[in-house]
C-alpha cells in the first residue's frame, strides 16, 4: 500500500436530481452538462490517467443551496459554478496551476 494518493487529483460532480418541490438540486442547475465538459477538457488536456485526474459523477453532496457543487480531493476544496468557463477556469488554475480559484469556492 501507498501513502501517495491514486489520483493527484479527484473532482467529484454532484449530480443528484430532487423530485419538482423539493430542495434546491444541481442537476437542475446544468451539473451533467459541466461534469461532461470538465472530463472532455480535462482528456484533451492529457490530464487523464492513472496518477493524474480523475472527473467524476457522484450522488448528493449536501451543498445544493450554494449552487453545483463539486469537490476536489484529496485537497477537499469545493466549488460551484455557473457556466463551463467557470468549469475551465477551475481546471487551469486549480487542476493544472494548483491554486484556488477563491471567487468560486465554497
Amino acid at each position: 500500500m501507498s501513502d501517495k494518493p491514486y489520483y493527484e487529483h479527484h473532482v467529484f460532480f454532484c449530480l443528484n436530481q430532487r423530485a419538482p418541490g423539493e430542495r434546491v438540486c444541481c442537476a437542475n442547475s446544468g451539473a451533467q452538462a459541466a461534469q461532461e465538459h470538465a472530463k472532455r477538457r480535462v482528456k484533451e488536456l492529457g490530464l487523464a490517467g492513472e496518477g493524474k485526474v480523475r472527473i467524476n459523477k457522484a450522488g448528493c453532496l449536501e451543498r445544493c443551496e450554494e449552487g453545483p457543487a463539486l469537490v476536489i480531493y484529496p485537497q477537499g476544496t469545493w466549488y460551484t459554478y455557473v457556466d463551463n468557463d467557470d468549469i475551465d477556469e477551475i481546471i487551469d488554475v486549480h487542476l493544472v496551476g494548483g491554486k484556488i480559484v477563491e471567487r468560486l469556492k465554497i
